[in-house]
Protein backbone atom coordinates (compact mmCIF):
# COMPACT_ATOMS: atom_id res chain seq x y z
CA UNK A 1 0.00 0.00 0.00
CA UNK A 2 1.14 3.54 -0.73
CA UNK A 3 1.51 5.62 2.46
CA UNK A 4 -0.01 9.09 2.51
CA UNK A 5 0.53 11.53 5.39
CA UNK A 6 -2.14 13.99 6.56
CA UNK A 7 -1.19 16.92 8.83
CA UNK A 8 -3.94 19.06 10.28
CA UNK A 9 -5.94 20.60 13.08
CA UNK A 10 -9.09 18.92 14.38
CA UNK A 11 -10.83 19.37 11.01
CA UNK A 12 -8.30 16.90 9.62
CA UNK A 13 -10.04 14.17 11.63
CA UNK A 14 -12.27 13.81 8.58
CA UNK A 15 -9.49 11.77 6.92
CA UNK A 16 -10.11 9.03 9.48
CA UNK A 17 -13.60 8.43 8.07
CA UNK A 18 -14.10 4.95 6.58
CA UNK A 19 -14.86 6.53 3.21
CA UNK A 20 -11.19 7.18 2.49
CA UNK A 21 -10.15 3.59 3.10
CA UNK A 22 -13.05 2.39 0.96
CA UNK A 23 -12.45 4.80 -1.91
CA UNK A 24 -8.65 4.53 -1.89
CA UNK A 25 -7.84 0.99 -0.72
CA UNK A 26 -4.33 1.13 -2.19
CA UNK A 27 -3.33 3.92 0.22
CA UNK A 28 -2.37 3.72 3.89
CA UNK A 29 -3.55 6.88 5.63
CA UNK A 30 -1.19 8.27 8.28
CA UNK A 31 -3.14 11.01 10.04
CA UNK A 32 -1.38 13.36 12.47
CA UNK A 33 -3.87 15.71 14.10
CA UNK A 34 -3.09 18.54 16.54
CA UNK A 35 -6.34 20.02 17.89
CA UNK A 36 -6.16 23.81 17.99
CA UNK A 37 -3.16 23.96 15.65
CA UNK A 38 -2.87 27.27 13.81
CA UNK A 39 -1.04 28.61 10.80
CA UNK A 40 -0.09 31.60 12.97
CA UNK A 41 1.59 29.29 15.49
CA UNK A 42 3.94 28.00 12.81
CA UNK A 43 5.56 31.45 12.76
CA UNK A 44 7.10 31.08 16.22
CA UNK A 45 6.79 27.45 17.34
CA UNK A 46 8.55 28.12 20.64
CA UNK A 47 5.56 30.23 21.72
CA UNK A 48 2.94 27.81 20.40
CA UNK A 49 0.74 26.18 23.03
CA UNK A 50 -0.10 23.24 20.79
CA UNK A 51 3.49 22.58 19.64
CA UNK A 52 2.05 21.69 16.24
CA UNK A 53 5.18 22.60 14.28
CA UNK A 54 7.55 20.17 16.06
CA UNK A 55 4.84 17.51 16.04
CA UNK A 56 4.40 17.86 12.28
CA UNK A 57 8.15 17.96 11.68
CA UNK A 58 8.62 14.73 13.61
CA UNK A 59 5.89 13.09 11.55
CA UNK A 60 7.52 14.27 8.33
CA UNK A 61 10.85 12.89 9.44
CA UNK A 62 9.42 9.50 10.35
CA UNK A 63 7.04 8.85 7.44
CA UNK A 64 7.70 6.72 4.39
CA UNK A 65 5.06 8.69 2.49
CA UNK A 66 6.06 10.88 -0.43
CA UNK A 67 2.74 12.73 -0.55
CA UNK A 68 1.44 15.00 2.22
CA UNK A 69 -2.00 16.58 2.67
CA UNK A 70 -2.16 19.68 4.88
CA UNK A 71 -5.28 21.21 6.42
CA UNK A 72 -4.94 24.22 8.73
CA UNK A 73 -6.31 27.75 9.16
CA UNK A 74 -9.80 27.51 10.70
CA UNK A 75 -8.62 28.53 14.16
CA UNK A 76 -6.78 31.48 12.59
CA UNK A 77 -9.64 32.90 10.54
CA UNK A 78 -12.26 32.11 13.16
CA UNK A 79 -10.39 33.39 16.19
CA UNK A 80 -6.63 34.03 16.31
CA UNK A 81 -6.42 36.74 13.63
CA UNK A 82 -9.30 38.69 15.20
CA UNK A 83 -7.99 38.22 18.73
CA UNK A 84 -4.46 39.35 17.86
CA UNK A 85 -5.73 42.38 15.94
CA UNK A 86 -7.66 43.48 19.01
CA UNK A 87 -4.91 42.64 21.49
CA UNK A 88 -2.10 44.37 19.62
CA UNK A 89 -4.23 47.16 18.14
CA UNK A 90 -3.24 46.13 14.63
CA UNK A 91 -5.36 45.94 11.46
CA UNK A 92 -7.03 42.59 10.90
CA UNK A 93 -5.39 42.32 7.49
CA UNK A 94 -1.94 42.77 9.06
CA UNK A 95 -2.61 39.71 11.19
CA UNK A 96 -3.97 37.94 8.13
CA UNK A 97 -0.70 38.66 6.29
CA UNK A 98 1.30 37.10 9.12
CA UNK A 99 -0.83 33.98 9.23
CA UNK A 100 -0.61 33.50 5.46
CA UNK A 101 3.16 34.03 5.45
CA UNK A 102 3.66 31.47 8.23
CA UNK A 103 1.46 28.93 6.47
CA UNK A 104 3.07 29.42 3.08
CA UNK A 105 6.54 29.13 4.60
CA UNK A 106 5.55 25.82 6.19
CA UNK A 107 4.08 24.51 2.94
CA UNK A 108 7.29 25.47 1.17
CA UNK A 109 9.37 23.56 3.70
CA UNK A 110 7.33 20.42 3.10
CA UNK A 111 7.31 20.87 -0.68
CA UNK A 112 11.09 20.73 -0.75
CA UNK A 113 10.88 16.99 -0.03
CA UNK A 114 7.29 15.90 -0.66
CA UNK A 115 4.38 16.30 -3.04
CA UNK A 116 1.96 18.51 -1.13
CA UNK A 117 -1.77 19.07 -1.35
CA UNK A 118 -3.20 21.94 0.70
CA UNK A 119 -6.92 21.75 1.50
CA UNK A 120 -8.78 25.06 1.77
CA UNK A 121 -9.73 26.16 5.27
CA UNK A 122 -13.34 25.28 6.19
CA UNK A 123 -15.76 28.19 6.35
CA UNK A 124 -17.04 29.38 9.76
CA UNK A 125 -20.03 27.51 11.14
CA UNK A 126 -20.51 29.29 14.49
CA UNK A 127 -23.48 31.70 14.20
CA UNK A 128 -23.45 35.23 15.58
CA UNK A 129 -24.03 35.51 19.31
CA UNK A 130 -23.44 31.83 20.04
CA UNK A 131 -22.27 31.17 23.60
CA UNK A 132 -22.97 27.44 23.92
CA UNK A 133 -20.43 24.81 22.99
CA UNK A 134 -16.79 24.60 24.07
CA UNK A 135 -15.30 26.24 20.96
CA UNK A 136 -17.89 29.01 20.80
CA UNK A 137 -17.29 29.74 24.48
CA UNK A 138 -13.51 29.91 23.97
CA UNK A 139 -13.96 32.33 21.07
CA UNK A 140 -16.57 34.60 22.68
CA UNK A 141 -14.09 37.50 22.81
CA UNK A 142 -14.25 37.75 19.02
CA UNK A 143 -17.10 40.06 18.05
CA UNK A 144 -16.77 39.68 14.27
CA UNK A 145 -19.93 38.47 12.56
CA UNK A 146 -20.11 35.12 10.84
CA UNK A 147 -20.31 36.98 7.53
CA UNK A 148 -17.10 38.88 8.33
CA UNK A 149 -15.35 35.70 9.49
CA UNK A 150 -16.44 33.97 6.30
CA UNK A 151 -15.11 36.82 4.15
CA UNK A 152 -11.78 36.64 5.97
CA UNK A 153 -11.61 32.87 5.48
CA UNK A 154 -12.26 33.24 1.76
CA UNK A 155 -9.50 35.84 1.51
CA UNK A 156 -7.11 33.64 3.51
CA UNK A 157 -7.84 30.75 1.16
CA UNK A 158 -7.43 32.94 -1.91
CA UNK A 159 -4.02 34.15 -0.79
CA UNK A 160 -2.75 30.70 0.18
CA UNK A 161 -4.01 29.27 -3.13
CA UNK A 162 -2.18 31.92 -5.16
CA UNK A 163 1.04 31.49 -3.20
CA UNK A 164 0.84 27.69 -3.39
CA UNK A 165 1.15 27.74 -7.16
CA UNK A 166 4.57 29.35 -6.91
CA UNK A 167 5.73 26.65 -4.49
CA UNK A 168 4.63 23.75 -6.65
CA UNK A 169 2.00 22.91 -4.02
CA UNK A 170 -1.32 21.54 -5.24
CA UNK A 171 -4.33 23.33 -3.80
CA UNK A 172 -7.83 21.96 -3.36
CA UNK A 173 -10.36 24.74 -2.95
CA UNK A 174 -13.75 23.77 -1.57
CA UNK A 175 -14.97 27.35 -1.24
CA UNK A 176 -17.26 27.33 -4.26
CA UNK A 177 -19.04 24.14 -3.16
CA UNK A 178 -19.21 25.19 0.50
CA UNK A 179 -20.52 28.75 0.19
CA UNK A 180 -24.26 29.42 0.14
CA UNK A 181 -26.08 32.20 -1.67
CA UNK A 182 -26.32 34.15 1.60
CA UNK A 183 -22.53 34.40 1.85
CA UNK A 184 -22.33 31.82 4.63
CA UNK A 185 -21.52 28.12 4.71
CA UNK A 186 -24.20 25.92 3.16
CA UNK A 187 -26.64 24.54 5.77
CA UNK A 188 -26.09 20.96 4.60
CA UNK A 189 -22.47 21.17 5.76
CA UNK A 190 -23.41 22.06 9.32
CA UNK A 191 -22.88 19.41 11.96
CA UNK A 192 -25.99 17.75 13.36
CA UNK A 193 -24.70 18.63 16.83
CA UNK A 194 -25.16 22.38 17.10
CA UNK A 195 -22.29 22.69 19.57
CA UNK A 196 -19.85 21.06 17.10
CA UNK A 197 -18.16 23.62 14.83
CA UNK A 198 -16.80 21.00 12.42
CA UNK A 199 -18.46 20.23 9.11
CA UNK A 200 -20.82 17.26 8.93
CA UNK A 201 -18.10 14.60 8.63
CA UNK A 202 -19.54 12.34 5.95
CA UNK A 203 -20.43 15.22 3.64
CA UNK A 204 -17.04 16.83 4.20
CA UNK A 205 -15.28 13.53 3.55
CA UNK A 206 -17.20 13.10 0.29
CA UNK A 207 -16.33 16.62 -0.87
CA UNK A 208 -12.63 15.90 -0.43
CA UNK A 209 -12.62 12.30 -1.64
CA UNK A 210 -14.39 13.21 -4.89
CA UNK A 211 -11.58 15.64 -5.70
CA UNK A 212 -8.52 13.67 -4.57
CA UNK A 213 -7.91 11.40 -7.60
CA UNK A 214 -5.99 13.99 -9.71
CA UNK A 215 -3.50 14.50 -6.87
CA UNK A 216 -3.13 10.80 -6.15
CA UNK A 217 -2.71 10.01 -9.85
CA UNK A 218 0.37 12.24 -10.16
CA UNK A 219 3.68 10.42 -10.57
CA UNK A 220 5.19 9.95 -7.14
CA UNK A 221 8.41 11.81 -6.34
CA UNK A 222 11.53 9.72 -5.98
Amino acid sequence: MTPLLVLGDSHGEVFRRPLFGARFPDHAWETVIVPGATASGLENPNDSKTQAYPTFKRALGATAARRVIVSLGEVDTGFVIWYRARKYQEPVFAMLDRAVEAYVRFLGEIAADFDVLCISTPLPTIPDGTTWGEVANLRKEVQASQLARTALTLEFNRRVRLRSAGLGVCYLSLDAVSLGLDGLVKPELLNARQSDHHYEPDRYAALIADRLPPFLARPERT
